[in-house]
């Protein structure tokens, strides 16, 4: 049985730049009640009027830079997995669309629809195509386009003002060395707690039809929904079990630990593993201060920029951690 490295990285982020300042033309807010909440500074949004940008555009952006970085070219790619909350239309999913834009050959693609979590997830479902044998070279996707979906008012501001655009890409690859590359991953869901952070509508529940002919203002079901309180509690907790149950797989500790890269939700959760695990901030990337939340795409984002600083090198433990909507969690046990 093979391991799967990853040998390629790749992001990409709107030119556009919207500041905790920014965000007072639509709403009530601060830069001050934004920082003190969730850390984050800025983000990027797709500016309409000035960029085509798309999920399916951005993500293929990011996929050409990995593919570049894993010395491969785009007929080198067996499969595509793509995993996004925000795809270009309600079907088909994004995965395909980024095989037609990369003009790739009619290779297989599929969509990860596990929001926060979803890049551990494809990461998951690649390293397994490749563990298998039935692969070589598996192209995973993180991308999203939340600010096209957002309710810019002081109504939606606690949603709003966290989250932001990107993507960001990785190429698996066959290893031979089974003490390389993805050593493990853990994967867990607790579906009872999904309607905490949700987006309702329109859905075959309740379709576009029902919804025009309410025509009711105060209907926000066609807007994200978070119980920030209820998410935070579980995440923290979730993370450390995540980030634990891999290091117990792997008969490591803690202090094995060279770099810890979370899904970038909220700065304050990152703070709080951080101590928990004693764990020096040269061992913990955060970028959401930039970006806010990426959601599929925070992690891949992430990654790609702690390798490009060097602040990941060969032979280190790369623990990547995720917690979100469903609830759905995970971690990834990467010997770099």
């Amino acid at each position: 049985m093979y391991n799967s490295r990853i040998t390629g990285l790749g992001k990409y982020v709107p030119e556009n730049v919207v500041t905790n300042d920014d965000l007072k033309v639509w709403m009530d807010t601060s830069d001050e009640w934004i920082q003190e909440r969730t850390g984050i500074k800025e983000r990027r949004w797709i500016d309409p009027e000035t960029s085509d940008d798309t999920t399916s555009i951005m993500g293929a952006k990011a996929a050409k830079i990995a593919i570049e970085r894993a010395g491969l070219t785009k007929d080198d790619i067996d499969f595509i997995v793509f995993a996004t909350l925000s795809p270009d239309m309600y079907f088909p999913g994004g995965g395909v669309r980024v095989q037609e834009l990369l003009e790739m050959d009619t290779i297989g693609a599929i969509d990860v629809r596990n929001q926060c979590s979803g890049f551990i997830y494809g990461l998951s479902v690649a390293d397994q195509f490749i563990k298998t044998g039935m692969y070589k070279n598996v192209l995973v996707i993180g991308s999203e386009n939340h600010s096209g979906g957002l309710e810019r008012s002081t109504r939606g501001r606690g949603v709003t003002v966290i989250f932001g655009d990107g993507a960001g890409a990785a190429v698996l690859s066959r290893e031979e060395d089974n003490s390389k590359g993805i050593l493990s991953t853990h994967l867990h869901s607790e579906g009872k707690h999904a309607k905490e952070l949700s987006l309702e509508g329109p859905s075959t529940g309740r379709w576009v039809d029902a919804i025009m002919e309410d025509n009711d203002p105060e209907d926000v079901s066609y807007y994200p929904y978070m119980n920030g309180q209820f998410v935070f509690k579980h995440a923290v907790v979730r993370f450390s079990e995540a980030i634990i149950e891999g290091l117990k797989t792997n008969n490591l500790q803690k202090e094995d630990i060279d770099m810890l890269i979370p899904h970038q939700a909220n700065l304050r959760i990152s703070q709080f593993i951080q101590k928990k695990f004693g764990l020096g901030n040269d061992q913990v990337y955060n970028n959401i201060m930039r970006y806010g939340n990426t959601t599929a795409a925070s992690i891949p984002i992430a990654l790609t920029e702690a390798w490009e600083e060097g602040k990941i090198k060969e032979g280190d433990n790369v623990v990547l951690a995720a917690f979100g909507s469903g609830f759905t969690w995970g971690s990834a046990i990467i010997k770099w």
